[in-house]
Formats: structure tokens, C-alpha cells, sequence
């Protein structure tokens, strides 16, 4: 990963211990989207400080560039679990002692919904501007629905414009397009850890952008403090370390609601993160692709869209996608919102590479406006089975005693299997991976997103109740000392609303 020299950000010696996370009820909630598998004897190579990250390698190939090694490298180090899933799928007859994936973070609570409202007729339409080449920066009719539609989900207090909308395929594309467009190579964004691992492909592979962390850990010092909580304190000082080691830090990425934490950042939070990024003139770009998959009531959402008066809009840049909130990860339609016309138009002239099909627009313009639908069928039934499989795994991981972070938002549990490693140490977290996947259900470590905590697990809970429970049997296998991998869940104590039964 783009990490500072160790020396700098290195965990304490001693971690806290089972009795700083009691003070949470047990509750410690949020592991691999797709790259826990990297090898524990292979050396990764460090993409920070000085110099050029791709002498650090060398192709293992001759028809590869020194880019298309590093490429490859990506890829041949981080997929291992995902390829092997893949290979060896569940399925309830044709496979049952195939791999459950509790470490994709996907929703695959509402296809019937999905698929019922993408099958209506209004959905269906074929015209010629939808066939030929489109504006890059997304049709304009697309472009009118997702101001409107983020002007009134992000409680925008007044409506966003059109023409700040550019619409590419995913968010994946969106932040290597942000990198490739705001920073030179070698550069950086700083970014609190634990994170989403893939950023580093994201921002690294096409612009050559490093990331700087700014390590977080789970002590918590004080009433009003929680684990993993980011201070400006702790920006300030990644900040500086970073410029002491040469590296220059152009932007501040945040992940609102968090992955894998879950956490929800307080509208003073937001605040106070932009103040810092103005006072350093640094661009911040808000990943929000949770913001509708918040489903405790009692979880305030606020996007930074919401704000009164954001300190750097020129440098602000918000990015949404309907992979996550509406379970359609498949069909790779993403957005920037930016007030910053310059940055709009470069990553427009990348959409050339990233566009969506004129059909796949005109449906989620579709989708987008059915604001009955989104508000009176689809969220709600959305939000009610999110929550009652978090409380079904909840409630596994208290019976097994086991802390995790409880936040309400997400697919996903920030799981703390600590007390199961021999040493504290990335080695054996790695081995506890194994033994999880050896035993036909993947998860992700907590090093894929660069936790300086061994032992922490991102647990995906977003799936049917059958898989789910399965699922769970196989993790208690593990824990518990066998091997022996279930085929058939035990009795399921998890409670499905009505119309998912059907």
C-alpha cells in the first residue's frame, strides 16, 4: 500500500486489549474486496517518499512495460481469494460446500425489487441518440435527474446544477480519473486508515498517485471519543510527516458513511476536516456511495452536499454510485458533482475510456425521478432487511463473544478477532484469513485496509438469510477449532420482512 515509512505511523507496541472495547457493549461493527489474499512471504513493494515506485519491481514478463508489471502485480497478489471464490462458488444445489462470500461488499438483499422496476416498460427504450456517441460528460437528461436527485437526498439547501454533474462508470473510475487530473505523478492524498483497499489501484495505476495514511486505532481515551476516530489533530500530523519525507499532498479522500468502519461523520466533523483541508489548500474528495444504505433510524446521516456555505467548494468534489445503495454494483453508473468547471470538464475528457451506454443512461434516469418507488418501496423494504441480518450476525458475534463496532450504516461489521491470533502480528491474521477461506467462507483482514491492528475482520452481513446463516456456521467452525465445512445451516433464527419471502 502507499504508506509512509513505518517509522512514522507505526501501531504502539501493545494493542488495547479486550477491556478498552468493552466500554462500546461488545459492540465493535464493520473484510477483502477482493485483495486479502496477498501472500504473507511476498514483499510489497512501498509506493511512497521519494523516487520511482516501478524500480521497485521488475516484470516478470517480457512482453510487459514496467506500468504493465505493476499492473499485473495488483492484480496477481490481491485476487487470490476472489479468483478462488469464483472457482468455487456456493450454491444451494448445485454446490453447497462451495465458498460463502462474506467479504464482497454487495447487497443482495432486493433483487426481486430491483428487477421488478427495471422490467417495466418504461425502462424499455430504444431512440437513435441513445445509440450514438453522447455528451462525455453524460447526457444532458441524466445529468438533470442526478442534481435532482442528490439535491433532495443530500438536503441540499439549494438545488445543484446540472452542468457540475460528469457521469462515468463507477466510482473505481471516478477517483483514478480525480487522481490522474489533480495531481502529478507521485503525488498524494492522505486518507484515514482503515480504508477501502482498492483506492490504491484506483488512484495508483493510471495517474501514479500515492496515498498517505493517516493511521487510526481503536484505543478509545475518553467519553467522547470512539475507535478509529479521526481528528484533525491526527490530519495535521500525517501532513506534516508527509512533508518532511518529500511528499507532496494535494488532496484529502473521506468516506462518508465509512468503509469498513461504518462510521457516520457528525456535520461538525465534516466541517472541521474541510477547514483543514482549506487551510492547506488541499482538494477533498467525499465518497458517499453509502449515503442511502443507512438503516438505523437513530444514525443521522449528513452529507457534505448539506453544508451551509462550504469552506473550499472550488476544491471540494463529491462522488456518488448506485452500486452500493441500490444493490446494482453490475451495472456501473457512477457521478462527480464539482463546482470546480476546470475539474469537471478534465474528468469529462476521461469519460471517453469510463461512458456508459446510452441505454444503461436512460435507465437510471428512469430509475432516478421514480421518487415514489425510491421512497415508498424501494428504501424502506431495503433498510428493514439490512437491519434485520445486521442483528441476526450481531447477534451471532455476541453469542460467540466477540467485540465489534456498531454504527448502522453499511453492509459490512468491523469485526475484532484479536484474542484469536497466537501474536499480534499481520503474519497470523493472514493464516486466521486462511483458515476461514480453507473452510469455504471468505472475509476480509484487516490488512487489505491498511489497519495498523492485526486481528480486525470486515465481515459483509448484506446477503439472504440462508447464505447468511451458513455463513456464520462456518466462521463459528473456525473459531471454535474445525474444520469440517457445513453444507446445510443449522437452525436460522434470522427473520426476513414478508415480502423478501415471497
Amino acid at each position: 500500500m502507499f504508506t509512509l515509512p513505518q517509522k512514522e505511523s507505526r501501531a504502539p507496541a501493545t494493542c488495547p486489549g479486550p477491556a478498552s472495547t468493552q466500554d462500546l457493549d461488545s459492540n465493535y461493527e464493520d473484510g477483502l474486496e477482493r485483495e486479502c489474499s496477498r501472500k504473507p512471504d511476498r514483499k510489497v513493494p512501498e509506493f511512497c517518499g521519494v523516487g520511482d515506485p516501478t524500480a521497485m519491481l521488475s516484470s516478470d514478463s517480457s512482453y510487459l512495460s514496467s506500468r504493465g508489471g505493476i499492473i499485473k502485480w495488483f492484480w496477481d497478489s490481491a485476487e487470490e481469494g476472489y479468483r478462488t471464490y469464483h472457482m468455487d462458488e456456493y450454491d444451494e444445489d448445485k454446490n453447497p460446500s462451495g465458498i460463502i462470500n462474506l467479504g464482497t461488499s454487495e447487497n443482495k438483499l432486493c433483487f426481486d425489487l430491483l428487477s421488478r422496476r427495471l422490467s417495466q416498460s418504461d425502462m424499455l427504450r430504444v431512440e437513435p441518440s441513445l445509440l450514438q456517441y453522447p455528451d462525455w460528460r453524460g447526457h444532458r437528461f441524466l445529468r438533470e435527474e442526478v442534481a435532482r436527485f442528490l439535491s433532495f437526498y443530500c438536503k441540499r439547501p439549494t438545488p445543484l446544477k446540472p452542468e457540475n454533474v460528469v457521469v462515468l462508470n463507477g466510482c473505481a473510475s471516478l477517483f483514478s480519473a480525480l487522481a490522474t487530473v489533480l495531481c502529478e505523478v507521485g503525488e498524494a492524498f492522505l486518507i484515514p486508515t482503515p480504508y477501502y483497499g482498492a483506492i490504491t489501484q484506483h488512484v495508483y495505476l493510471y495517474g501514479h498517485v500515492r496515498l498517505v495514511c493517516v493511521y487510526l486505532d481503536s484505543e478509545v481515551t475518553g467519553l467522547d471519543t470512539r475507535p478509529f476516530q479521526l481528528t484533525v489533530e491526527r490530519l495535521e500530523m500525517a501532513l506534516q510527516r508527509a512533508n518532511s519525507e518529500g511528499v507532496k499532498v494535494k488532496g484529502l479522500i473521506l468516506i462518508n458513511p465509512h468503509n469498513p468502519l461504518g462510521d457516520i461523520y457528525s456535520p461538525g466533523e465534516l466541517r472541521d476536516y474541510l477547514e483543514f483541508a482549506k487551510r492547506h489548500e488541499l482538494h477533498v474528495l467525499v465518497d458517499e456511495v453509502y449515503m442511502l444504505s443507512v438503516f438505523e433510524k437513530s444514525a443521522a446521516y449528513c452529507s457534505v452536499l448539506s453544508l451551509e456555505g462550504l469552506p473550499d467548494p472550488q476544491r471540494t468534489h463529491v462522488m456518488w454510485a448506485a452500486s452500493k445503495d441500490f444493490g446494482m454494483s453490475g451495472l456501473r453508473f457512477g457521478t462527480l458533482y464539482t463546482e470546480n468547471r476546470d475539474v469537471a470538464t478534465a474528468v469529462a475528457s476521461l469519460c471517453r475510456y469510463h461512458g456508459l451506454s446510452g441505454l444503461v443512461q436512460y435507465q437510471m434516469a428512469q430509475l432516478l425521478r421514480d421518487r415514489d418507488w425510491i421512497n415508498q418501496v424501494y428504501l424502506p423494504e431495503n433498510h428493514a432487511r439490512l437491519k434485520a441480518a445486521h442483528t441476526y450476525v450481531a447477534g451471532e458475534l455476541r453469542a460467540l463473544g466477540i467485540p465489534f463496532l456498531s454504527r448502522g450504516a453499511g453492509f459490512f461489521i468491523w469485526v475484532d478477532l484479536r484474542k484469536f491470533l497466537p501474536e499480534a502480528t499481520f503474519k497470523e491474521e493472514m493464516l486466521l484469513w486462511r483458515r476461514f477461506l480453507d473452510n469455504k467462507v471468505l472475509l476480509s483482514c484487516g490488512k487489505t485496509f491498511e489497519c495498523k491492528e492485526p486481528g480486525w475482520f470486515r465481515l459483509v452481513f448484506s446477503d439472504k438469510a440462508h447464505r447468511l446463516c451458513l455463513g456464520m456456521q462456518r466462521v463459528r467452525q473456525v473459531l471454535g477449532g474445525k474444520s469440517q465445512v457445513a453444507e446445510e445451516p443449522r437452525s436460522c433464527q434470522t427473520q426476513e420482512p414478508r415480502s423478501q419471502r415471497r
